[in-house]
Parts: C-alpha cells; sequence; structure tokens
C-alpha cells in the first residue's frame, strides 16, 4: 500500500499545475514545488507569494518575465542532457513563464524572509559533480545549493543515477538543527530514462525514521512521482538496471543558517569508505552542458 509521503504522477495535478506540493498539502512549514507543461506559443502568469522561487526547464526553452526585465532560458532536450539554466524570482514579486517551442518546467520554492533580485545562472555555470564510486556512483548538478547560489532559504539540485547504480547512499538525514545537522524538508521529483524500445522505466525509493521519530516508505517510482520527506533517514534511491533515474531534490528548513549538514545512518556510513579503492561509473557525466549554454 502506497504511504502518504508519496504521490504518484497525476496525482498531485492541480490548477494546470502536474505537481504541486505546497506547505499546506506537505503538512509542513516550508518546501514547495510545482512542475507545469506549455503548449507551444503557450505562457502563464504567476506570483511568487511568500515563496522564493527558481524556474528551472526540464525539457523545451522559456522565457521568464518579472519587473519588466526578461531572461531567456536555453533550457534543454530532457533532464538526462545535462544542467539547465534557470531564472530565480524573489518572494513578492509577479513574473511569467512563456514558452515558443512548449516544454515542461519545474518551480522549486522555499519560504523566503528575505526578497532577493530576479536574477538569471546559465547552465556553462552550473558545477557538475560525479559523487560516489562504483554502483554507488552519480551525477549532481549543484544548481541551487547554499555554496553554488545566493538564496534566502532554498536548496536544489539534481541527481542523476545510472541504471542499476544506487544513490542517496548510504541512508542519511537532515531534520534536526544541531551542530552537524540541518532541519530540512525535502521533495524528491523523479524522471525515469526509457529503456532502448521505449518501455517505461522505474526505480525505488526508501525513507526510515528513528525510534523516536518513525516514518516508513518503500515505493517503486516513475516518471513524474513525488516522495516527501518531512524527516528521518532517507535512502536508497535505486535505479533499475537499463534505467537511467533523474531526481530533483528541493529543500527548506526554518533553521537561521542556509546549509545542508547531514548525518549517516551509523549502520552504513562505513560504505563512504570502501568508495575509495573504486573507480567512478565510466558511464559518468551522462551528458554535460555545452560551454556557453
Amino acid at each position: 500500500m502506497n504511504s502518504e509521503y508519496y504521490i504518484a504522477a497525476g496525482a498531485g495535478s492541480t490548477n494546470g499545475f502536474d505537481v504541486a506540493v505546497t506547505p499546506d498539502s506537505a503538512g509542513w512549514t516550508e518546501s514547495s514545488l510545482w512542475t507545469f507543461t506549455l503548449s507551444a506559443g503557450q505562457s502563464v502568469d504567476l506570483n511568487s507569494g511568500s515563496d522564493e522561487i527558481m524556474v528551472l526547464p526540464l525539457a523545451g526553452s522559456a522565457s521568464v518575465t518579472s519587473a519588466g526585465t526578461t531572461f531567456e532560458l536555453a533550457g534543454r532536450a530532457s533532464v538526462f542532457d545535462g544542467p539547465s539554466d534557470f531564472a530565480y524570482v524573489g518572494k513578492d514579486s509577479a513574473y511569467s513563464v512563456a514558452s515558443a517551442a512548449g516544454g515542461r518546467f519545474a518551480l522549486c520554492g522555499a519560504r523566503a524572509k528575505n526578497e532577493l533580485p530576479f536574477r538569471y545562472v546559465p547552465a556553462s555555470d552550473i558545477s557538475v559533480e560525479l559523487r560516489g564510486a562504483g554502483n554507488c556512483s552519480r551525477q549532481v548538478h549543484n544548481f541551487g545549493t547554499a555554496d553554488a547560489f545566493e538564496a534566502d532559504s532554498i536548496i536544489a539540485c539534481e541527481v542523476i543515477t545510472p541504471g542499476g547504480n544506487w544513490s542517496s547512499y548510504p541512508g542519511h538525514k537532515h531534520d534536526e538543527n544541531t551542530a552537524t545537522e540541518s532541519a530540512l524538508e525535502e521533495i524528491y521529483y523523479f524522471e525515469i530514462a526509457d529503456g532502448p524500445q521505449g518501455t517505461a522505466g522505474f526505480g525505488y525509493h526508501r525513507v526510515y525514521g528513528t525510534p523516536q521519530r518513525p516514518i516508513e516508505v518503500l515505493e517503486e517510482v516513475r516518471t513524474g512521482d513525488v516522495v516527501l520527506v518531512p524527516h528521518g533517514y532517507h535512502g536508497p534511491s535505486v535505479a533499475a538496471p537499463g534505467y537511467h533515474m533523474y531526481y530533483l531534490n528541493v529543500m527548506a528548513g526554518p533553521g537561521a543558517e542556509r546549509a545542508w549538514n547531514i548525518v549517516d545512518d551509523p549502520e552504513h556510513t562505513w560504505i563512504r569508505g570502501s568508495w575509495t579503492d573504486q573507480p567512478i561509473d565510466p558511464r559518468l557525466p551522462l551528458r554535460t552542458a555545452p560551454t556557453g549554454a
């Protein structure tokens, strides 16, 4: 039986959005995510309200306009075609997203106290990190992490896991504000690459808690699915052999410091040491953004 923290593709659609996760719908206070599809020539008018927003193309290109300024997002063919450029919209701002050729787009959101300016970041400025080794190798696009981009509270990144590999592993958590950990609500949005014959792929994702704060999620995930992580250890995210996995992470918390501080499940943290003598999966990076994109 599906967990209350799992949102199947289509189940969270509302008001023209394919995915709509808000603090109210998730039962928390900080993190949000919306995805939507625009047909060729279509546009949508939006307002950030209490959130700061990162407008991220998943597939296709778009124009993002706010306060008389327009940024052209070149985007990408798919989430497996390297990092994308993106636009940042501060809180309490009206903005619009238009697409001449059509596409799919994500709005990564977080409650914000301070209003920051409308900005654009090209894909060529996004760092591509290869993390882990062996069958725990994955590719990370650090477009909205605390050390990569100035924001009020949001932390966002993309992860690509080659078919057959494990990522978000060892299981780790960030649900307390301590010297070593940040309290962050996290959203996982998944897309899975088709197989060579066009067959739909799948993967698995796990969330588990502590005796003090139990939670238990183990879901098969497919394109468009969402898993919420209000607390607890999360990982692994497992890509079925033959099917590459993508997920978009959006995080935010109520703490004063914007930081991604985590602690591993102590039973499995030794895994990190085993990577020292293993090569990174030679399939990575799957794709990198063209210079100047």
